[in-house]
């Protein structure tokens, strides 16, 4: 039997949708339209990374750490907690190991150096944000505590893991760090056969310091806005600029570089970095395509980090709520 959930302005009690939008009308014929016929750019084989320091084992208070490690996987050391983000190691983003998007450049930390985390959120069930081989290494490891959107507990269950679900705008506190899920403009599936069975959304993540923004997957939209209204302006967002073309199939799910500065506008975020680029080949841009659309734009304000990067931010309680 599917499980039910609340009924809300984006749940009907079985499935989950986007308030305010239109459902989309794409199909099955549509996609294969798509990936037979769409302009793909030609991404490289492989893409070397460089080498960069470890992440500091330690911060000084009014401040975080973050570290990109590959697609929209973030290492966020605060003052006495780390937090990771949709963890993704493995080689494809995919339900089988021999095919699907196969990753182009290699996670900017090897799973065995990963440093311990005490958090680890996850935004929703796409393969490439919720990649279970990883997930389960993570858990042996370290086990950490896992925070997750509505509905994806079950399928961590089998890999033994008790995670914790939030809906919009639900919080919790783990050690020094308050976490409430905000809203995204997205979709969950992990088959034909389940689509918008459990809720995708990002994560404030607060300190007595300030806080940072995972936004996880989403499109444009006026939520951007609603976070801030409701949570204060984030010191850090951490958005997603990749995976866009062809507009006509992705604006529906995914922001383009343009978009992404206009989120960070939205947000007031005093610094936002760019995420989900690089990695897998998901659509039609070529692999340079959204960096070179933020190259313009002032790197206080918005930029990205390289693949093993790591740089330290100034957080200010003021900003929060």
């Amino acid at each position: 039997m599917r499980q039910t959930y609340p009924i809300s302005d984006h749940c009907d009690g079985k499935r989950f949708f986007n308030p305010g939008v239109v459902p989309s009308s794409l199909n099955l014929l549509q996609l294969l339209r798509w990936r037979l016929w769409g302009e793909r750019a030609t991404w490289p084989a492989e893409v070397a990374n460089s080498s960069f320091p470890p992440p500091p084992d330690a911060v000084p208070a009014g401040s975080a750490s973050i570290t990109f490690i590959n697609h929209a996987s973030f290492l966020i050391r605060f003052p006495g907690a780390v937090v990771l983000t949709d963890p993704i190691h493995s080689e494809r983003c995919s339900p089988v190991s021999w095919a699907g998007p196969r990753r182009a450049r290699q996670p900017g930390i090897a799973l065995a150096d990963l440093p311990r985390p005490d958090i680890v959120v996850l935004s929703h069930n796409h393969y490439d944000h919720m990649d279970l081989p990883t997930l389960r290494d993570i858990h042996s490891r370290h086990a950490p505590r896992f925070v997750t959107t509505l509905g994806n507990a079950k399928q961590l269950r089998g890999l033994g893991i008790d995670a914790v679900e939030l809906d919009w705008w639900q919080d919790l506190t783990i050690g020094p760090v308050h976490i409430t899920c905000t809203r995204a403009r997205h979709f969950s599936a992990r088959t034909l056969f389940d689509r918008n069975h459990t809720l995708w959304g990002g994560f404030m993540l607060r300190t007595e310091h300030g806080q940072v923004l995972f936004a996880g997957d989403s499109a444009a939209g006026p939520h951007w806005r609603e976070i801030r209204d409701r949570l204060g302006a984030p010191d850090v967002a951490l958005l997603p600029i990749g995976a866009y073309e062809p507009r006509w199939f992705m604006a529906a799910a995914h922001m383009n570089p343009a978009e992404a500065v206009d989120a960070h506008q939205d947000l007031q975020s005093r610094q936002s970095i760019g995420m989900h680029f690089g990695t897998f080949q998901l659509t039609d841009e070529a692999i340079q395509a959204p960096l070179e659309a933020l190259a313009g734009l002032n790197p206080d304000r918005f930029t990205a980090l390289d693949f093993g990067e790591s740089r330290l931010f100034p957080l200010n309680s003021d900003r929060g709520s």
